[in-house]
């Protein structure tokens, strides 16, 4: 079963974060078995060219790449599909309407207002084109993101765009709209959430969330939810993280030989 095929059924489905260029990191997570390795053009410095090596690193290893695009960004938006990603990801959905507008571009005519020229996504040719424009380009998974208070309210109508996959909801800019920035657990921010997991589980629609947490409690809270499609933790914090640990222990190590002189 390929990611599409997943997605559409709501299947249980794990990512992971990728903001930094060095696509030495996709090659990792790739090889680790994730079902999808989510690179962020959202929140990072990253450059088409960035993004397109580590679609390669990802392709190597076998893994799907899903990619969130700039808010509004009509041409970057069309570059990254004309790669052949797996996935795209819409940031900052405001309503319907909007939401609406991100699809339609996604899609050639009649479905859509895509514009002609798939390049990688057809391997320069080698696949037929006229297949793609039509029923090939509908595999690409299609997610908005639900992180707007209005758009939590506007949830049912969001969720019955033809062709979306799915939402994935982003906690701490939800609680942001309601002013409680970070909050991600609190009753309204909560209720907000379950809206929208309601509104796409009603459609047979994935239900997705975007975290950096990966500690058993949270993302188990994420799952009891109704969540069935997790992207946790994120390169930078990783190493982080390790870099931390491994200072830690060497200065233990060191003043453990200092004391012993």
């Amino acid at each position: 079963m390929n990611i599409k095929e997943k997605i559409q059924s709501a299947l249980p489905v794990c990512g992971t974060h990728i903001h930094f260029s060095d696509a030495g990191l996709t090659e990792i997570a790739g090889a680790l078995g994730y079902d999808f390795i989510w690179v962020d053009m959202e929140h990072t410095r990253l450059s088409c060219e960035q993004v397109h090596i580590h679609l390669l690193s990802a392709r190597a290893a076998g893994t799907p790449v899903f990619v969130r695009v700039p808010a509004d960004d009509f041409t970057v938006t069309k570059r990254v599909m004309e790669m052949g990603v797996d996935g795209i990801i819409f940031p900052m959905i405001m309503n319907c309407e909007h939401a609406y507008r991100m699809i339609e571009y996604t899609l050639y005519p009649p479905y859509g207002k895509r514009g002609c020229g798939p390049k990688g996504a057809v391997r320069y040719g080698l696949d037929d084109e006229a297949y793609y424009y039509g029923e090939g380009h509908l595999k690409m998974c299609r997610f908005v993101q639900i992180e707007q208070k209005e758009a939590a309210q506007d949830a049912e109508r969001i969720a019955s765009i033809p062709y979306l996959d799915g939402c994935v909801l982003g906690m701490h800019d939800l609680s942001g709209s309601i002013n409680r920035l970070g909050d991600v657990f609190c009753e309204e921010n909560i209720s907000l959430a379950r809206k929208a997991i309601r509104a796409f589980k009603e459609q047979g629609k994935t239900v997705g969330v975007s975290t950096v947490a990966t500690d058993p409690e949270t993302l188990k809270r994420y799952h009891d939810m109704g969540i069935n499609m997790i992207a946790s933790g994120a390169d930078y914090d990783y190493v982080l993280k390790g870099m931390l640990r491994t200072l830690d222990t060497v200065r233990k190590v060191q003043n453990a030989g200092i004391g012993d002189m």
